[in-house]
């Protein structure tokens, strides 16, 4: 365990941020979880809404370092390959 002041602060400082991030990332999960049984649901009008809130998330995910950026491009192509299979069917 450190000893010094200033390394115990950085301690708090690293658990406090950790959970926030594990926090911010189940929240992401969830919210692409749910666009998933949208889409398998069939309702194409409510996916394509579901679809802009998914990116933006994803976005921001990206911004505070939840997910790299490749990561999220990724993600966001994957979710938009289905969305569009799913429509042309």
């Amino acid at each position: 365990m450190a000893h010094h002041k200033s390394a115990l602060k950085r301690v708090r400082q690293t658990i406090k941020r950790t959970a926030q991030k594990r926090s911010q990332r189940a929240d992401l999960r969830t919210v692409i979880k749910k666009f998933r049984l949208i889409l398998d649901g069939g309702n194409m009008d409510q996916a394509r809404e579901a679809y802009s809130g998914v990116q933006k998330n994803i976005d921001k995910a990206v911004t505070k370092g939840i997910l790299h950026k490749r990561t999220g491009a990724r993600y966001k192509s994957r979710l938009a390959l289905s969305l569009s299979k799913t429509v042309a069917s």
